[in-house]
């Protein structure tokens, strides 16, 4: 049985938390990650106790994603994983997957609440240790409603902070759910995101990721009746110019960036920046221009290799990661391989592929001449396997230069790993004294894993 609630406050009495704990799960982008920490901080603050999520909490969270294949079968095997761990729990279901299909959301046995996009921050509002209803609450909104920007950052779980700094989408991609599950463009100030990344630093994290839905979109924002889009006096480039003064901390790395929004001002500044990387990602879909017309892209492929071409020109080792979309609606094996011979000739370092699955409430989906799944699954793998090449040259090129990389603190069978500067993941034998701290190394050879193994310089600490 299913009840919608309208409400931004919670039906229950407030109650102690102290010593009651929680579990969390995230599904999808990074984006998800920075938001689900946030949402932890917020529980550490009134009292609970973190747990692994294989084991028996009080609260279960899941952030879910609306990007993830069979998210209703993910769901819900995560969902009886966690009960199964204690029948009794609460269990929140929240992010891009909750604000969509909440009804179905409701459905599965065991999920005592559904938040979408502006209500999962006031998850604390809902808890209720009762005991399991047999009524779902669903707290959703109309996705107009999500015109507020909360910030959110990641702390704790690794040497990396992902750092949220834009939200929404205002592109009308006629593959994609995004803007229905997160509403418009907004992003946080300059002002704010400083203060954030100080936070960060103080915590003794050394890497930051920025993150959002649309990044290069920084800057906008809507104008009170939220009908008219407005620049404001920043862009992304003044953002990142701000950040490389940020103290505390020795890298930063833009997360996916749009190929139209990358200025040339942008990778300049990089190049010669004292904290920003030489790693982009940026989506590429299809190769084909026939192929981006239908997903109503904002440039044609043309732009795309300007765009490697200019990176490659002023830092030859930058690595750049390519997303890919196979089987696009209307795709035929000439425009595939369009795309192959399009990524094959480009110097980039490694592909996300991803293989089209069908949406609800997108232009695609009502597309002609829908690509079999055999047919799309075979053009997945031959990327794959490009990608696999690519990476491989890649690494090589790399082979017996000086680098520096930040090693995480886990130990996995006597080794450590990590990342150097432009994105090249290297193992050296576990040593807790040389984690979260910047190492000047020299880039080895494979090992049977495909990582690279690599020699501590005499000078070890940068």
């Amino acid at each position: 049985m299913l009840e919608v609630f309208s409400d931004k406050f919670s039906i229950f009495a407030p109650m102690s938390f102290d010593n009651k704990t929680v579990a969390f799960h995230t599904l999808g982008c990074k984006l998800n990650f920075s938001e689900t920490s946030t949402i932890a901080r917020l529980f550490f603050e009134k009292g609970f106790i973190k747990k692994d999520f294989s084991e028996a909490a009080d609260v279960y969270v899941i952030n879910t994603c609306s990007v993830t294949e069979n998210a209703d079968k993910e769901c819900r095997s995560i969902v009886k994983n966690a009960l199964s761990k204690n029948p009794e729990a609460f269990v929140a279901v929240v992010g891009c997957y909750a604000q969509l299909k909440p009804e179905e959301i409701s459905k599965i046995e065991g999920v005592d609440v559904v938040l979408g996009a502006t209500e999962k921050f006031k998850l604390l509002n809902y808890i209720n240790f009762s005991g399991k209803s047999t009524h779902t609450q669903i707290h959703n909104c109309e996705i107009s409603e999500a015109d507020f920007f909360v910030d959110a950052y990641s702390v704790g779980d690794r040497t990396r902070s992902f750092l949220k700094v834009q939200d929404g989408c205002d592109y009308s991609c006629t593959f994609c759910t995004i803007p229905l599950a997160r509403g418009k463009s907004r992003s946080d100030t300059v002002e704010n995101v400083i203060a954030n990344a100080n936070k960060i630093a103080a915590s003794g994290v050394k890497e930051i990721v920025l993150t959002g839905v649309n990044i290069g979109d920084f800057g906008y924002g809507q104008t009170i009746d939220g009908d008219v889009k407005k620049r404001k006096e920043y862009t992304f480039l003044d953002l990142v110019k701000e950040l490389d003064n940020v103290k505390g901390i020795e890298r930063f790395r833009i997360s996916s960036i749009e190929p139209n929004l990358l200025k040339d001002e942008i990778i300049e500044f990089v190049s010669v920046s004292n904290l920003f990387v030489p790693h982009f990602h940026i989506p590429l879909q299809s190769g084909s221009n026939a192929v981006l017309k239908r997903m109503k892209r904002r440039y044609q492929r043309e732009l795309y290799s300007d765009r490697v071409a200019k990176i490659k020109g002023l830092m030859p080792d930058c690595c750049i990661g390519v997303d890919v979309i196979v089987g696009f609606p209307g795709e035929t094996e000439e425009e595939f391989l369009e795309t192959y011979n399009f990524i094959n000739a480009l110097d980039i370092s490694y592909l996300h592929v991803f293989t089209y699955s069908e949406r609800n409430n997108t232009e695609a989906i009502l597309m002609q001449n829908p690509v079999p799944m055999a047919e799309r699954k075979r053009r997945n793998k031959m990327l794959r396997i490009l990608s696999a090449k690519k990476l491989r040259a890649f690494y090589e090129k790399q082979k017996g230069k000086t680098s520096t990389v930040i090693f995480e603190h886990e130990n996995k069978n006597g080794f450590m790993y990590g990342f150097t500067q432009n994105y090249v993941k290297v193992k050296f034998p576990f040593d807790i004294n040389l984690c979260n701290t910047p190492v000047s190394i020299t880039v080895g050879d494979f090992d049977e894993e495909g990582n690279m193994s690599c020699v501590i310089s005499e000078n070890i600490l940068v």
